[in-house]
């Protein structure tokens, strides 16, 4: 049963952030209880296929890391609880969000995603970059686009989305998460495959004398989304997303979920 907008008020007249100090008003308490909590709760979208975004527990089904964290701490400041929605890839994610699936998503800005969701500026940046089996020809980035090269991806994430307005020779084949991407690559359908750093990395320990690209080919801004035509939440969102990580709280969540190679974004430009 989900909270009413009294049950709500008092539930969230706490302080909600910035240093302690400023107060949720009753009218902001009701905008953000239908924009964020819709149900009385966040409902939050987390990719767990991208191990630096989060994992999921195999044997438990629980799913923790950076993202996770973030989520927490939102539902904290908001006073209601967190519902992680896990989905196995981005492009799952992105497409649960017009089924309603959740209120607040965690994944990567690009324009091919922005119809649909509205952006905070990233709180992490982390590169994307290409794996390649054992005796690979391939030694560079640009030695990737060209005739005959055939690129595994993971369909709808960010990486694809960039790849799909860039690679002009090069045949990109999907598949339905990375780790059947990476699937594609073991079985030889693919020549390359396109993906985040730590996953590629990852993946090389189970696939003798392979090998991740030194360079990149993009950097993935990743950030928080909410759905098209909340502008009461979207506004929550963004101011939410700065103060975490100008307080350090996204680079201790990095830290204590062992993540590396990663950097945190730095401020939104506020020039204009």
């Amino acid at each position: 049963m989900g909270l009413d907008d009294g049950d709500f008020s008092a539930a969230c007249a706490v302080n909600i952030g910035w240093a302690g100090e400023e107060r949720l008003n009753f009218m902001a308490i009701t905008s953000l209880h239908k924009d964020l909590a819709p149900t009385g709760k966040v409902r939050v979208g987390i990719n767990y296929g991208n191990p630096v975004l989060a994992r999921k527990d195999p044997a438990t089904g629980g799913i923790h890391g950076v993202a996770v964290d973030l989520a927490l701490e939102l539902g904290r400041r908001l006073g209601v609880p967190v519902e992680i929605v896990g989905f196995e890839s981005a492009g799952k994610m992105f497409d649960a969000v017009k089924q309603g699936a959740w209120d607040a998503a965690f994944l990567a800005t690009d324009p091919g995603r922005a119809g649909e969701i509205d952006f905070t500026a990233p709180y992490i940046e982390i590169e994307g970059t290409y794996l390649v089996p054992a005796g690979s020809l391939l030694r560079a980035i640009h030695d990737i686009d060209r005739n005959g090269v055939r690129i595994g991806v993971s369909a709808k994430s960010a990486y694809d989305l960039f790849l799909s307005r860039t690679i002009q020779h090069a045949e990109l084949v999907r598949a339905s998460r990375p780790d059947a991407a990476f699937e594609l690559l073991v079985a030889g359908q693919v020549d390359v495959l396109a993906g985040v750093r730590q996953h590629l990395v990852a993946n090389a320990e189970k696939l003798p004398g392979s090998r991740v690209f030194d360079d990149r080919f993009m950097a993935i801004q990743q950030a928080l989304g909410i759905p098209k035509g909340h502008d009461e939440g979207a506004k929550y969102l963004r101011e939410f997303i700065e103060d975490v990580k100008t307080s350090g709280l996204v680079a201790r969540a990095i830290e204590n979920n062992g993540v590396r190679g990663v950097s945190v974004a730095p401020p939104a430009d506020r020039a204009g």
